[in-house]
């Protein structure tokens, strides 16, 4: 299930904020007829903080639906409060998702006991694989590889995705975890690479909106033992990983959606849209990557 280019998918939403149901239909199809090897409904890029409870659940839900087996689907169903943890992913499991991502508490900075309590409470809660979910930069917490051993030690813990912005971590988190089972994927589409040459399998990604063929193509190709063939494609990637997270991510992803043709302009305050500075060199990379 953690292998290869699982994307982390936008939730489309037109102008007015309303989330787009047929965008969204539309974007799961495009994404697996183009290689894609699993979906993240409503993870952070899928502006899971700004989608009420209902709304999560149903995207969730109609991302299910819409896959209809064709690929995993892993509901992100994190939270800072233990309890709506708990249910955003007992609904994500009632509704047949192949696992949850979990992304650690945001704001609250729990101590590594809070951290594991918090994913052990939702493991004894709902019958589900669980992927952890580290990252930093935007939640204030990180959790140490001894946690994330520790965590791995719970039966339906199964992986990690990785974002702390040190690739390094990833060898250190497999050298603390016993289980040759668990799995790390790469949050951080700019260091994928590198991440698999210390041992991740894929990678949760974030460019992978814009450009599913050629991370699907990417991925593969690394894990299939083309090294020279993947190296290749990271480099001519490098520049849209780059450019995509020039502001706040999804901004700049909906916009290059936007570009493409495949979603309308909607995004949810306090997120805002891609500022005029940017918007001239977002549609010069993705031209010069051949995706315009």
């Amino acid at each position: 299930m953690l292998w290869g280019s699982i994307v982390a998918l936008i939730t489309p939403m037109r102008a007015s904020g309303a989330v787009d149901w047929a965008a969204l239909d539309a974007l799961i199809d495009w994404q697996i007829e183009s290689g894609t090897h699993g979906i993240v409904p409503v993870g952070t890029t899928g502006e899971s903080a700004t989608l009420d409870a209902e709304e999560h659940k149903q995207v969730v839900r109609r991302t299910i639906e819409r896959t209809a087996g064709r690929v995993p689907v892993i509901a992100g169903t994190g939270a800072n409060s233990t309890a709506e943890a708990i249910e955003l992913s007992a609904a994500a499991a009632d509704a047949g998702a192949d696992a949850c991502l979990l992304v650690t508490p945001y704001y609250n900075k729990p101590p590594p006991e809070g951290l594991y309590q918090h994913y052990k409470a939702i493991a004894e809660a709902v019958d589900v694989p669980i992927v952890l979910y580290n990252v930093p930069p935007r939640t204030a917490c990180d959790m140490q590889p001894d946690t994330v051993a520790r965590c791995a030690g719970l039966p339906n813990v199964i992986g990690l995705k990785e974002a702390c912005g040190d690739a390094e971590r990833v060898a250190a988190v497999l050298d603390a975890v016993a289980d040759d089972s668990f799995r790390v994927v790469s949050g951080e589409d700019a260091q994928t690479l590198e991440m698999m040459e210390l041992g991740a399998t894929g990678t949760i990604s974030v460019t992978a909106n814009v450009l599913p063929k050629e991370m699907s193509e990417f991925c593969t190709a690394f894990l299939e033992g083309d090294a020279g063939r993947a190296r290749e494609l990271d480099a001519r990637l490098q520049p849209i990983h780059d450019i995509l997270f020039v502001e706040t991510s999804p901004i700049p992803t909906k916009w290059a959606l936007h570009m493409l043709g495949k979603v309308d302009v909607g995004i949810r305050l306090p997120l805002v849209p891609l500022s005029a500075a940017h918007v001239g060199e977002l549609r010069a990379r993705l031209a010069n990557i051949g995706a315009l």
